[in-house]
């Protein structure tokens, strides 16, 4: 009895080779659809947003909100209880987060060369041109998600038990030594153990991220949680007590250990992550200066910013992110203010937009409130008066969100 995790490339027969695998050794196939199911029923989190954090690169925003820190923990967290089956041979980007002390786990590479992918998507109806565009964007979701976790491409050779390349090897011919590697993996009373731990360690990774605590490495042994401080903190003894208490929360936890890494000598680094601020707040300018000074400000109080220099790059910028603020001029070449704020509450009229603008008038104001602006407000506008406008329109939709 054993486990199988295999990460592939596209268009390489991957597919083939997982089935047959299962069909040889009687396993049970899974792949991230259920992983993300299962994560979304338990969490409560949607599919889509899971999805997002598996798949796709990090947001803008995301040295604010941490979403795909936290998403990697929800997902972690499902994967040890999808494990602690046997019998499984698990298809997707999840198998990367299985530590290497499972030692019941067989990780596999599928891979082949450009050539042999681009000729078997052609074979799948794709033009040459969509074939390789198609591979080109598959590699990179997978080389994002591989950095993200080990800062390590996705074919490193650390990363895997076994690593096959189906243009050279012949699919039954790698059906049968992942079959034949198999029987070396088998559990054990020992090996079981380890899921439990990283089960454990799991949920304690998930507890501490979502206090805001991420730059912490999560091990247990045995039922003893160990959290590893990656950067050096100024009040290291309070630190320790804030993780330990969170890390307490967690059942089954039989003991903790909170150490500091002593190779690291960048001082005062470790910061926790806030969310009681908005962590997605778009400002939109054309005064070059004056917006990085005001992202720059709003960044001192811990609000997440990102910046945008006309209407057009904010409206690019709300196709492929979230923001939950949005601050926005008026008088810009190009989409005006007006124009944006339309566009925005039509596509996303869950963001909250605060008008700042130096050149309006009594009749941009009436207007921006009719199409649905949180506030509107003037240059200069004094940074309190900003930020307490924007924690309003934050909380705002924090209570839309939670049905009040």
């Amino acid at each position: 009895m054993s486990v199988i995790t295999v990460f592939s490339a596209t268009y390489c027969h991957a597919d083939t080779v997982v089935e047959k695998v299962a069909q040889q050794l009687g396993y049970r196939v899974i792949d991230s659809q259920y992983v993300l199911e299962c994560a979304s029923k338990r969490f409560g989190i949607p599919v889509d947003k899971l999805s997002k954090a598996m798949h796709q690169g990090p947001s803008i925003f995301n040295e604010f909100t941490r979403d795909k820190e936290k998403g990697a923990c929800y997902i972690k967290a499902a994967m040890a209880s999808v494990i602690a089956e046997d019998n499984l041979v698990y298809h997707g980007f999840a198998g990367h987060l299985i530590p290497s002390s499972v030692d019941h786990v067989l990780k596999v590479a599928l891979v082949a060369s450009h050539d042999f992918r681009e000729m078997v998507a052609a074979e799948a109806g794709l033009s040459e041109k969509d074939a390789r565009k198609a591979t080109a964007k598959d590699d990179e979701d997978r080389a994002v998600w591989t950095k993200f976790l080990f800062d390590k491409g996705p074919w490193d050779k650390t990363l895997y038990d076994l690593k096959i390349p189906l243009n050279e090897v012949a699919i039954d011919d790698a059906v049968a030594t992942i079959c034949e590697k198999a029987q070396l993996v088998q559990t054990t009373a020992k090996s079981e153990a380890t899921v439990a731990d990283f089960a454990l360690a799991a949920e304690a990774e998930l507890a501490l991220a979502l206090e805001g605590h991420h730059d912490v490495d999560v091990t247990c042994r045995d039922g003893k949680v160990t959290v590893a401080i990656n950067k050096d903190v100024r009040n290291p003894e309070h630190l320790k007590d804030e993780l330990k208490a969170i890390v307490q929360t967690v059942d089954n936890v039989t003991d903790i250990d909170i150490k500091v890494i002593p190779e690291i000598h960048e001082p005062y680094l470790y910061r926790s992550t806030k969310f009681d601020v908005p962590a997605r707040v778009l400002l939109v300018d054309d005064e070059r200066e004056f917006v990085q000074t005001l992202s720059e400000r709003l960044r001192m109080r811990e609000f997440g910013t990102a910046v945008a220099n006309d209407g057009l790059e904010a409206l690019n910028l709300i196709e492929t992110e979230e923001p939950e603020v949005m601050v926005l001029d008026l008088q810009m070449p190009g989409i005006g203010g007006i124009e944006v704020l339309r566009k925005v509450k039509t596509k996303r009229p869950n963001v909250e937009v605060i008008i700042l603008t130096g050149h309006g008038t009594k009749k941009d104001a009436e207007l921006a409130e009719q199409l649905g602006a949180f506030a509107y407000l003037e240059k200069p506008v004094d940074v309190d008066t900003l930020t307490k406008t924007m924690k309003a329109a934050y909380a705002k939709l924090r209570k839309k969100e939670s049905g009040d």
